[in-house]
């Protein structure tokens, strides 16, 4: 078969097999070479990409769910997009969720993903009370925090390469309605759009779309998004049904002239400020759920997103530096993300530090990588790390720089015997 991830590069030819049983996954993990288990493909790089992966999205019951706390009891193939489905309408939802609902419950522990409330409540992993896990021995172990916690860390953020996530119980929340109260801050510059980060610091949930062609005053021009959950409007709104995106339009349409155009009308479009707009979740958290595919409007090579974290004390300067760079070289992106972080957590290869992160995502052309190094540079000498479940490219000594912590990674990796069944083309390029 051939396989890829959302951002479509690179592509392989793989085997795939897949399970409905725990017996059935430990004669597959016992008999076959080196594998990474494979969700729904969300992942945009070659982090769940090997010549053999194991399909995940077959075992996806739901195994529990207490009514009066919210614990949630699942198989590791369930989505987020099943569980809005079935507990919304209950007044339950995801404590963390990331920017798209169609994700597995195990790719959202092995990347331990963050949302747009990060700087209030932290990543996914904190509301995993445990999960179970099958090593490549067959064994399956129970862990949490507190229970093989050496296991738990590793593999929370660990990009499946600690064993194959069987069930996890996760703590969702309650809400009362299915509609964020939204309110827009129109922002000419990143110092505007710093300060009104830290002045909402309070808000729930907080993001920016940002203009990355900017250069001089307007640099960093942007539309922050704040949001809280609303007592008012009912428990089920309508979730679209995505609109596929047929073709894959020529690469030469995503261009600087375009993108600017794209950016100026976004920028323009939002008025100064409105306050407490009723908006459904589905365009607050899920805007490009809308649109299946969508990576074809990047061409035919694919696209990355480039995704990085820097301290607090040097995002402003660092991002102003990288933003100016990247105007610079024209390789601006219509869709850049700007988020404000809170503390990191224990977990020994979770991507967010207590600061900000800026995702870009980016046409896949032969300058890119080039430019993609001189940025790399720029994070590394501001304290910054990229995102594993973004990268297509970093090197070892940019993954070991950003993430110091690798080595009580490696070491959990040895002491369980994982290394030598659990691998991925990722793993295989950061020598982990």
């Amino acid at each position: 078969m051939k396989l890829t991830a959302w951002g479509r590069y690179p592509q392989i030819k793989a085997n795939g097999v897949t399970f409905e049983t725990r017996a059935q996954l430990g004669r597959l993990l016992s008999s076959t070479d080196p594998v990474i288990p494979y969700g729904m493909g969300r992942s945009y790089g070659d982090s769940a990409l090997n010549p053999k992966v194991i399909l995940t999205n077959r075992f996806d019951k739901i195994l529990g769910f207490d009514q009066k706390t919210g614990l949630l009891h699942v198989e590791c193939g369930v989505t987020l997009a099943d569980i809005i489905d079935i507990f919304l309408p209950r007044g339950w939802f995801l404590s963390v969720t990331p920017g798209t609902r169609f994700i597995t419950v195990g790719g959202a522990i092995s990347s331990d993903v963050h949302g747009k409330n990060h700087h209030k409540v932290g990543c996914f992993s904190r509301f995993v009370h445990y999960l179970e896990l099958m090593l490549p021995s067959g064994d399956v172990l129970h862990c949490s925090p507190d229970e093989n916690g050496d296991l738990f860390r590793a593999t929370c953020g660990g990009m499946g390469l600690t064993g194959i996530i069987l069930t996890a119980a996760i703590q969702l929340q309650p809400v009362r309605s299915g509609f964020i109260r939204e309110t827009d801050i129109r922002c000419r510059n990143l110092e505007e759009a710093f300060h009104q980060f830290e002045a909402n610091a309070a808000s729930t949930y907080s993001v920016a779309w940002i203009d990355c062609l900017q250069r001089g005053g307007n640099i960093g021009r942007s539309i922050l998004m704040l949001g809280e959950h609303a007592d008012t409007g009912h428990l089920a709104p309508k979730f679209r049904t995505p609109l596929p995106m047929p073709i894959t339009l020529p690469g030469l349409l995503l261009n600087r002239y375009s993108v600017a155009m794209f950016n100026r009308f976004y920028y323009r479009s939002y008025p100064n400020y409105v306050e407490d707009r009723l908006t459904p979740m589905e365009p607050f958290f899920y805007p490009l759920d809308r649109i299946t595919a969508y990576g074809r409007m990047y061409g035919r090579h694919g696209f990355t997103q480039y995704q990085l974290a820097l301290p607090k004390e040097s995002s402003y300067e660092g991002l102003r530096t990288i933003m100016d760079r990247i105007a610079a070289e024209g390789i601006g992106s219509f869709l850049g993300v700007l988020k404000l972080l809170g503390p990191g957590n224990d977990n020994y290869l979770s991507f967010p530090l207590q600061g900000y992160t800026l995702a870009l995502e980016l046409k896949i052309e032969p300058r890119l990588f080039r430019v993609l190094d001189e940025l790399d540079r720029i994070v590394l000498d501001h304290g910054g790390r990229l995102y594993l479940t973004k990268d297509v490219r970093m090197g070892r000594d940019m993954f070991i720089r950003g993430y110091p912590r690798w080595k009580e990674f490696e070491s959990v990796r040895e002491k369980y015997g994982l290394k030598s069944k659990l691998q991925s083309l990722q793993s295989e390029r950061l020598g982990i």
